[in-house]
């Protein structure tokens, strides 16, 4: 900050610190001491923006110079800032950073900055039908996307630019006099912070909407814990617990690199024992899925010698019929039946796939049995054929023919 103090510092310098500190805080996390130090600087601005009477309520955005537009941004910035500040009482950060954001919806919309869609939405109340409200956030969503778009192209250009002109002030030396680099950015400026409040606009109010529903929940939790009679979780509370859980893992991370993988849990009821803490995974084997038993312990699990035992474990027995097998049981019978059926399907799938070059010893063997049949069938019938002609030689049934007929 240059040595000087932030009292001393003009408007412009202790803008742009409050500025990087902000850029610095929403790109990455800092230290909360950076954070409060930032709020301190926008605060600052605020009151010499107010001693300076920079804007006017009889303004709109044509009125004011370019140089000022920037601060305009002020409690934007100061209340995103505001809502990263962590203690212990949350809603009063909530309760701020959200009187921020309405001051400088407030102002912007004095200025005519804001969308007509949005003030009509903020007229109601936030009440409306579902497909307006959805219509109103695409319609906010490319708003912001075209706005940052804007701001890249600037930016790129203004690299382009000055590339260009740090290239020619090589190539070409500058007579003393010359002006090598005309004043005429003012409006690209001028555009580029104008870009910068719409993208300020749409972001505001998604906040917005966010910090009244987190202000609604936080108040609600606060009223119950009041009725109840009990008080919040310190912050001491989770830190402890997050350290535990994050000790857990590193141990848990160390450990398997020299831990054999236990054997899979296919039991639910021991599944449901293991979670409970009621048993470990190294007794798996041990345990058998019985059946639920009812009756008096003592005779549960024994044998019933006599006929008093056998009346005894007969008291407190359902009406309905007593499962045979648990659940586990009965999926495994289940998965052994379907295995031995797809296996089935599989081998008739097999069979009836089965190419005609394959079974051709087969077929070759029917066809030679056909054969043989066909064959003496031929037999039997010549031979009697051969007896009809012995029994009935040529000519000898037409007497008309005969020489002597």
């Amino acid at each position: 900050m240059g040595g000087l103090a932030m009292e001393e510092m003009p408007l412009s310098v202790l803008f742009e610190q409050a500025r990087k500190i902000h850029l610095a805080a929403s790109e990455s996390g800092v230290d909360q001491d950076v954070v409060k130090k930032g709020c301190e600087m926008f605060q600052k601005c605020e009151d010499m923006i107010g001693k300076l009477a920079l804007f006017s309520s009889n303004e709109t955005k044509e009125d004011i110079s370019t140089n000022n537009l920037k601060y305009l941004l002020v409690p934007y910035y100061l209340a995103e800032l505001t809502e990263k500040i962590i203690q212990e009482d949350r809603i009063q950060i909530v309760k701020a950073s959200y009187a921020k954001l309405k001051e400088f919806f407030s102002f912007c919309e004095a200025m005519e900055l804001v969308p007509d869609e949005e003030l009509e939405a903020s007229s109601r109340g936030g009440s409306g039908a579902p497909a307006d409200r959805r219509a109103l956030k695409i319609a906010r969503f490319k708003r912001q996307k075209a706005a940052e778009a804007k701001l890249l192209e600037i930016k790129e250009r203004k690299e382009r630019r000055g590339r260009s002109t740090k290239a020619s002030a090589l190539s070409t030396p500058v007579e003393s006099g010359e002006d090598d680099t005309p004043d005429d950015d003012s409006e690209e400026e001028r555009e580029a912070w104008l870009s910068s409040i719409n993208l300020a606009i749409c972001k505001a109010i998604d906040l917005l909407e966010m910090l009244k529903r987190e202000e609604e929940m936080l108040s609600a939790i606060k009223e119950r814990q009041l009725k109840d009679g009990e008080g919040g979780f310190s912050r001491d509370a989770l830190d402890d617990r997050t350290k535990k859980a994050e000790t857990w893992h590193r141990d848990a991370a160390a450990r398997i690199q020299y831990s054999k993988p236990a054997q899979p849990i296919t039991c639910a009821t021991f599944a449901q024992d293991v979670l409970e803490g009621r048993a470990s995974v190294s007794q798996g084997h041990e345990h058998k899925n019985q059946p639920l038993i009812f009756g008096p312990a003592s005779i549960v699990g024994g044998p019933l010698s006599t006929e008093r035992e056998r009346m005894i474990a007969q008291v407190f027995q359902p009406g309905h019929r007593m499962p045979t097998m648990c659940i586990e049981d009965a999926g495994l019978a289940e998965m052994n039946i379907m295995n031995d059926w797809q296996e089935q399907t599989k081998k008739a799938i097999e069979e009836a796939t089965t190419s005609w070059y394959n079974d051709k010893p087969l077929r070759r063997k029917e066809e030679d049995e056909e054969d043989d049949d066909e064959d003496e069938e031929a037999v039997m019938k010549a031979r009697a054929f051969d007896d009809w002609k012995d029994d009935n030689p040529r000519g000898a049934g037409n007497k008309k023919l005969t020489p002597c007929g």
